[in-house]
């Protein structure tokens, strides 16, 4: 018997290692409530990436996945809870003000942590070496201005969520479409109401926009698209941002989100070119029984940037070492299915730029930037 302790608490000593060969890998998503379209869509790509990944390395990754059900001090205790398991690193879940106390958290515990799902600049300015993300605001700012560029708006009502993510966007869009000219109508609200009769009524008798755009999540989008169904503002176009232009949306909400646009690094469905594409594509269709949508692409890519670091890091002794894995990713330097990344000192990834997405008949069509286009962009389009 003591022989069987002695033996259990060297092996739990090893840095995150379940056998010689195989590392825990934690995650914690929002798998139920308000946001769990993105946590699943996010947790499926992570899986088919340790999927591949274990077909293709003589290291093999285990996952470990808590539902933080998208609550911050749920988030906070699936990392402790991680981090006393003897994961070897973190890969974070959705929404900057989740990510945050998180990735605090696993700070604290000196874990490697990475995500695609926190966009605030505040995240990036806490001298963490412990932090990476493979996208940002500025990518989001850049796409959604683009846009309104390609469809030479002159107007915009921004309705965003006080949060800090989705208010950092809004603010971030009034001033660069402010210097451009755009006349800008800001319209906050508190992430609590459902009922957005009053902003769009507000929208429809004064600001009389050509697009109306949001910065929210996905119980947002549908309350204000709702809103504005009923009262029938005279805009040209609805636009928002992250977690719109996804292929389940479309299948939940059919009668709101014919042309609506949204950020999308692909088409759905999508027929990917590359080789790592098409191993991708396959393997989740397997997996799964359905295309890729680009919020699994974001999770296939964080998770498969961490398992190469892991397996670089094994190989070259500096897992063991304190910061050794930190220290690896962020040497990270390649083509990916999103573009080019690399991590800054901050661990930002500077590369980052979206695209943006219509949906167009059930499907979801890249409508911008124009040259990257899948089909043109239908402008003036609304849901009704």
């Amino acid at each position: 018997m003591k022989f069987r302790l002695l033996a259990l608490t060297c092996a739990l000593l090893v840095s995150g290692a379940a056998s010689a060969d195989e590392f825990k890998v934690g995650a914690h998503m929002p798998l139920t409530g308000s946001i769990a379209r993105s946590g699943n869509a996010f947790n499926e790509g992570i899986l088919a990436a340790a999927e591949i990944f274990n077909k293709n390395s003589k290291h093999k990754i285990k996952i470990v996945t808590v539902d933080d059900e998208s609550a911050p001090a749920k988030a906070v205790a699936a990392v402790e809870k991680l981090g006393s398991e003897g994961v070897t690193a973190v890969i974070g879940g959705y929404g900057s003000n989740i990510i945050g106390p998180a990735s605090d958290a696993a700070n604290r515990l000196n874990l490697t942590y990475i995500t695609a799902g926190g966009v605030s600049e505040e995240l990036t300015k806490r001298g963490y070496k412990t932090f990476f993300r493979i996208n940002n605001t500025r990518g989001y700012e850049l796409a959604v201005q683009q846009l309104l560029q390609e469809m030479k708006a002159q107007s915009v009502s921004m309705v965003f969520s006080t949060k800090e993510a989705t208010s950092d966007l809004a603010k971030a869009l009034e001033k660069s479409l402010g210097s451009k000219g755009m006349k800008v109508h800001m319209h906050p609200f508190d992430p609590a109401i459902t009922d957005f009769k009053p902003i769009i009524n507000k929208i429809k008798l004064q600001d009389k926009p050509d697009v109306l755009f949001m910065s929210g999540y996905e119980n947002d989008y549908v309350g204000i698209i709702r809103a504005a169904k009923v009262l029938k503002p005279e805009i040209k176009s609805i636009v928002g941002v992250w977690s719109l232009a996804t292929s389940k949306m479309q299948s939940d909400f059919p009668d709101l989100m014919q042309n609506v646009i949204g950020t999308a690094l692909l088409p759905f469905p999508v027929e990917y070119k590359s080789p790592e594409g098409k191993t991708f594509s396959d393997t989740y269709r397997k997996m799964y029984n359905k295309d890729v949508d680009y919020l699994a692409q974001f999770g296939y890519v964080k998770a498969t940037l961490l398992f190469e670091a892991i397996g670089r890091a094994a190989d070259n002794g500096s897992l063991k070492k304190p910061g050794g894995l930190s220290e690896e990713l962020r040497k990270t330097n390649r083509d990916t299915l999103i573009g080019k990344v690399t991590f800054d000192a901050n661990g930002d990834n500077p590369n980052f730029r979206h695209r943006m997405g219509q949906h167009q008949g059930g499907k979801i069509a890249i409508v911008s930037p124009a040259y990257e286009s899948t089909a043109p962009l239908k402008y003036p389009a609304l849901p009704w």
